[in-house]
């Protein structure tokens, strides 16, 4: 009986909380209802509906007191979360719904809550992952007021500001998780009072300062990750009091007057010491009596003396003491060590060895740039001291093998479909959740050996088959990094599903965000770099995965409630629309979301119109199909052939490309983009006019099956309009655009096959200047675009530049040459092409059916194609530079394989001068460009808006 009132007791006080605020809502429904009744009634009636209306008032209270209990949130975390959200800048508006209804009740986007109410009777919110949202902005002092938290996660953003000293009062705080911003000032003493932190990453900001020296109070602390900073003064010797402290990273800074603390070798559990490149002096610590270390990186000081003799722990498989002033002997002790797998002395001083230098056949020696190299009676010491020492640490870069043989209209790719490359069952076709992940100063120099033992390990952390990870690519970073894209697809069973369900994906994102993995020295640490979901997963909302707070019984009295509230109020509306007569309903065409913009030049069709255009909608006239809805051929009443591209009924994203295709076609004019004629906009309907492409999409023309084909030069042609077309819109477009989906189905062909480039629902305008006056390189947006053609770089970094549009427009440069698809039957088109032409063969995957071409001029194009689709974003060549590249090649063609139309039209008063290779300079040369078919004649840049 106690804990009963106890609970009425709770839920009153929360329903006088929020009492003022519904108070007002409510009373807003009552005036709304009571309007509904004609003032003209009679005395009698009114009578009636004043009885009735007070039933409504008793029957909203209801309500009122079931909406307020719902909500059992901490006010004052309310109150926090929303003073976080006003200092952050949401671009991409992820925090859309950090203002509506409860946190905890309403699953706030990345806030997670406790399971239960606490003794005082609210939920709590105990988590924040925010991880890799393009956030900008400042950390809000009132993070300290979340008390009950114990994951703050806002890595890989664009922070800036200062580390709030409240977050100093988080006693529960278990990960902090603020690296990969641009944080600065220093770290604030108060961090020292977090008793139960276990992982503090600040790496890759911009920090300054000392390492405070209350840190020694962090006595739950395993991991600390301060690197690539600029933290300066002396390292705390304090440090190596902390008892459990695993991995210690502070590369990268800069300790210009402090040296190794030599209480360092008294570090109890320490398995990971990185001080790489921290400037910092004096002899290099006894380290010996650290049990478990197996890494050490003090590469890039400026360490005197000799290396300490003490024979390390067997655990050591990493030991970089390059590029320091260290002299005398290499102690024979290193090379003794079992599982030793790298030695790294370049660059020292060193004259001599106190044994013999044979190490294991495991063991990549590094001796070059020492007095030792010049003694040639040192047994063989030739080959420790030449470049081929480097033969263990090439830079490894790969991708898992795909499946080549399966039919490719049997996996819908477009959705981020699959083939899954590792499974038994053959051409079995997935939705894989898509991670960035990183292994920060792995215990090995080559990942080759370990890949399988990899795999394992990771599944196993997981509860996956080993079959459902693909390692999509790998490459080595400087540091030493390991950065890989790990791919997991779900398990083929007896139900055939494709997916993994939102359990699952919450418990696989669980274990990520949480650092829930085993302990593992040789493979960790590691960090995550992004958690995508994509295509079927885009809209899966992250909560606590073992549920609400709400307990059972109020969740059901709630919902019992509502539904009596709900049925209350319909009853009474009812009985009062019975007793009054209405106008007539206002049509659909007032009671639509009519946008009501109005845009010279473009003209607001009637819905009565478009049917009659298109026969009223009949399927003889539709011409295509797309994300956003069907597109019809139409005849306008003065006889005019359009195309009509119509929303699909209740298409959220359509709308908003609906909104983005109108504003920016409307501003934009060129003989190479598609024209917008108008509009329809009302019945609940979404429709664009544009011109009519008689020719129907590039797409058409280079698949198997079409009727008619195109030579070489018709191809070069398009490739040109194409790209004069993207061209306009990066410099000439007031405000410049991203167009972001450019694809060969996006590519129109009028009756002159001139090519049009189409569909701007996913472009974006060029950045803005920033705060100091200069052009940002790119905009941080979601990842868009269709697979095949997303720029590797955007879709892992959400960095959209103009090199962005590039990249998929050499896609479609590709497709011209080879006919292929970008994915086809498992194969990516970048791929297949780049493998042929490094391996000789480039001819063997041209198109044949685009008859007889000049050798070279394919040569180049192919070269351009290429350069567009180069990985690295800094090696392609600017619109600009394509363009010219191709007028350059048109004009090597023999006349009289030159298409004469609008889309060939070049630019006059180029250098003829000709490359001998494209792929050696991406930078292509002209000596002028006067006379072009922009809107001016001068050479373009991206201007700021």
């Amino acid at each position: 009986m106690l804990s009963a009132g106890k609970e009425v007791s709770n839920l009153l006080r929360l329903a006088t909380c929020e009492y003022e605020r519904k108070r007002r809502f409510w009373i807003r429904i009552i005036v709304t209802t009571t309007m509904m009744v004609d003032s003209s009634v009679s005395y009698g009636f009114k009578m009636r509906r004043l009885r009735v209306l007070g039933c409504v008032i008793a029957a909203s209270y209801c309500c009122l007191l079931l909406l307020v209990t719902a909500q059992v949130t901490d006010p004052s975390e309310v109150k926090a979360l929303r003073a976080v959200k006003s200092r952050l800048i949401d671009p991409n508006n992820y925090l859309r719904n950090w203002h509506k209804g409860d946190p905890c009740t309403s699953n706030w986007t990345k806030v997670v809550c406790s399971n239960k109410t606490g003794n005082d009777g609210y939920l709590h919110v105990t988590e924040l992952q925010l991880l890799d949202v393009n956030l900008s902005g400042n950390l809000a002092p009132e993070l300290g007021q979340l008390y009950h938290l114990w994951i703050i996660d806002f890595m890989w953003n664009g922070l800036t500001g200062t580390i709030p000293k409240e977050i100093g009062k988080l006693s529960s705080l278990t990960l902090l998780l603020l690296n990969g911003n641009k944080l600065s000032g220093s770290l604030p003493d108060e961090l020292g009072y977090l008793s139960k932190l276990n992982r503090l990453q600040v790496d890759q900001n911009q920090m300054s300062g000392p390492i405070p020296k209350s840190f020694t109070n962090l006595v739950s602390v395993k991991h600390l990750h301060m690197n690539n900073n600029s933290f300066s003064g002396q390292i705390p010797s304090e440090l190596s009091k902390l008892p459990i402290l695993l991995h210690f990273q502070l590369d990268n800074n800069n300790f210009s007057e402090s040296d190794i603390p030599a209480t360092y070798g008294n570090f109890y559990s320490l398995a990971k010491l990185s001080l790489r490149n921290c400037r910092l002096q004096g002899f290099v610590p006894d380290l010996s009596k650290i049990a478990n270390l197996s890494y050490l990186d003090l590469s890039r000081n400026h360490l005197i003396g000799p290396i300490p003799s003490q024979e390390l722990s067997d655990s050591m498989t990493t030991i970089d003491l390059s590029y320091n002033n260290l002299n005398g002997s290499i102690p024979s002790t290193f090379l003794d060590l079992p599982h030793l797998q790298k030695l790294d002395l370049r660059n020292n001083s060193l004259s001599d060895s106190s044994g013999d230098l044979d190490p294991g056949a495991n063991v990549s020696l590094r001796l070059e740039n020492n007095p030792i190299c010049k003694n040639a009676s040192q047994q063989n010491i030739g080959q420790f001291c030449t470049s081929s020492a480097e033969k263990n640490e090439i830079p490894e870069k790969s991708k898992d093998p795909t499946e080549t043989s399966c039919p490719i209209q049997s996996c819908p790719f477009d959705n981020f479909y699959e083939y899954v490359p590792t499974s038994s069952v053959r051409c079995y076709c997935a939705a894989p959740i898509r991670i960035g992940y990183r292994l920060k100063s792995p215990s090995f120099s080559y990942f080759r050996p370990y890949y399988n033992e990899f795999k394992v390990y990771l599944t196993r952390s997981l509860k996956l088959d080993v079959s459902q990870l693909s390692i999509d690519s790998f490459f080595w970073e400087s540091g030493p990094r390991l950065r890989m894209y790990l791919k997991l697809f779900p398990m083929f069973n007896s139900s055939h599903s494709n997916t993994f369900n939102t359990s699952e994906v919450q418990r696989i994102r669980r274990i990520f965000i949480s650092w829930e993995f085993p302990r593992t020295d040789f493979f960790g640490p590691y960090e995550l770099l992004n958690f995508t979901l994509l295509g079927p997963y885009s809209d899966v909302i992250i909560t606590n995965a073992e549920g609400s707070g709400i307990s059972k019984g109020i969740l059901a009295a709630i919902v019992l409630g509502a539904i009596a509230c709900v049925f209350t109020i319909s009853a009474i509306v009812l009985l009062l629309i019975s007793r009054h007569k209405y106008q007539q309903a206002p049509s659909r065409r007032r009671q639509s979301s009519t946008i009501s913009i109005k845009i010279d030049g473009v003209k607001a069709f009637s819905f009565k119109e478009m049917a009659t255009a298109t026969g009223n909608f009949d399927s003889s006239t539709q011409v295509g199909r797309g994300g956003y809805g069907k597109v019809y051929k139409g005849i306008l009443g003065d006889d005019t052939i359009v195309a009509i591209k119509r929303a699909e009924e209740g298409s959220l994203q359509g709308q908003k490309e609906f909104l983005t295709e109108i504003e920016l076609l409307s501003r934009v004019h060129h003989r190479n983009l598609v024209s917008l004629i108008g509009y329809c906009d009302e019945e609940e309907e979404q429709m664009l006019v544009y011109e009519f492409m008689p020719n129907g999409t590039l797409r058409d023309w280079l698949s198997a099956k079409a009727e008619r084909t195109l030579n070489f030069s018709m191809r070069l042609s398009i490739a040109l309009g194409s790209a004069k077309g993207i061209l306009y819109l990066h410099t000439e477009a007031e405000p410049p655009i991203f167009h972001r989906d450019i694809k060969a189905t996006n590519i129109l062909l009028d009756s002159h096959l001139t090519a049009k480039v189409a569909d701007f629902g996913l472009s974006r305008l060029a950045p803005l200047l920033d705060a100091e006056g200069t052009v940002p390189e790119y905009v941080s947006t979601v990842v868009k675009g269709t697979p095949g053609y997303l720029d590797p770089e955007y879709f892992l970094t959400r960095k959209l530049t103009d090199k962005s549009d590039v990249y998929s427009l050499g896609v479609v440069f590709l497709e011209l040459l080879t006919g292929m698809h970008p994915i086809s039957h498992g194969k990516n088109i970048v791929r297949e092409v780049m493998t042929a032409n490094h391996s000789g063969t480039m001819f063997s995957v041209i198109d044949s059916r685009m008859g007889s071409y000049p050798s070279e001029c394919l040569e180049r194009f192919a070269a351009l194609a290429l350069s567009c689709c180069d990985e690295k974003t800094e090696r392609r060549p600017s619109m600009l530079a394509v363009v010219r590249e191709l007028e350059d090649i048109l004009k090597m063609m023999p006349e009289s394989d030159t298409v004469v139309s609008e889309s060939t039209s070049t630019f006059s008063g180029l250098s003829t001068t000709q490359s001998s290779s494209f792929m050696a300079s991406s930078s292509l040369v002209s000596s002028s460009m006067s006379g072009s078919d922009l809107v001016s004649g001068v050479i373009p840049t991206i201007t700021p808006r």
